[in-house]
């Protein structure tokens, strides 16, 4: 077992008996390491936040305060993402340090492929000041998470229509509207969509080729522009 899930494991042991303790050998036994290991790992705990204290005696231990601590956390990639999206409109708000805190709390939590998938998802996502309240289509962002082509019908700004396929990068937000961040094979290039100008969409069965999106496809001044960020 590796550090970070040993030191998982130990909150959940200490969780698992709250409010009685276990001893410094009890835990170096379970986790076959030594007592220094054990007394490294919960200071280590302890300096991160995690309510854990020793309880002296020959009966004593380490406990944990099982009311201040989150249980596991089953949240998916695309939920962090979502709360990663509605925190960043409390900005400049007295509760965005403590909500962006939180967030982090919940991320750690998270299985280690879950995680990265979430970070993998949210670095798609870009905004203008606070971003949009206008809906997405769920089409759309369904595609954009398993990464498959998608066949839509769009309105430019005339109304005048085409359909066109493209292979989804990520979003855009302004404070009025979201944008679908794509490589349009009718055009040859990036483009973005105003979601509410697409008109129907269609998932195709094919993957989304490898095709990174640079700050400088999407020709906006970089200050105007923040990556979506789960840290």
């Amino acid at each position: 077992m590796n550090r970070t899930d040993r030191l998982y494991a130990l909150v959940e042991e200490l969780r698992a008996v709250s409010p009685r303790p276990r001893s410094a050998r009890w835990l170096a036994d379970r986790f076959e390491v030594s007592t220094r290991t054990i007394e490294r790992d919960i200071g280590a705990l302890q300096e991160s936040g995690v309510p854990i204290w020793a309880e002296p005696g020959r009966t004593g231990g380490y406990a944990l305060d099982r009311a201040r601590t989150l249980p596991p956390v089953n949240l998916t990639p695309v939920e962090a993402v979502a709360m990663a999206v509605a925190l960043h409109r409390m900005r400049g708000t007295p509760f965005a340090a403590a909500a962006g805190t939180a967030l982090r709390k919940l991320i750690s939590v998270m299985p280690a492929a879950d995680a990265d998938e979430a970070h993998r998802l949210a670095a798609r996502v870009h905004l203008i000041g606070d971003g949009p309240v206008a809906p997405v289509p769920a089409a759309v962002a369904d595609a954009v998470r398993a990464r498959r082509v998608l066949r839509i019908r769009y309105a430019d700004r005339a109304g005048a229509g085409s359909l066109r396929d493209v292979e989804p990068l990520g979003y855009l937000g302004n404070p009025r509207h979201w944008y679908l961040l794509g490589w349009c094979r009718l055009r040859g290039g990036i483009r973005a969509f105003r979601t509410d100008r697409i008109t129907s969409v269609t998932t195709l069965a094919e993957r989304v080729p490898e095709r990174e999106l640079a700050a400088d496809d999407l020709d906006i001044p970089t200050e105007r522009v923040r990556r979506l960020s789960l840290v």
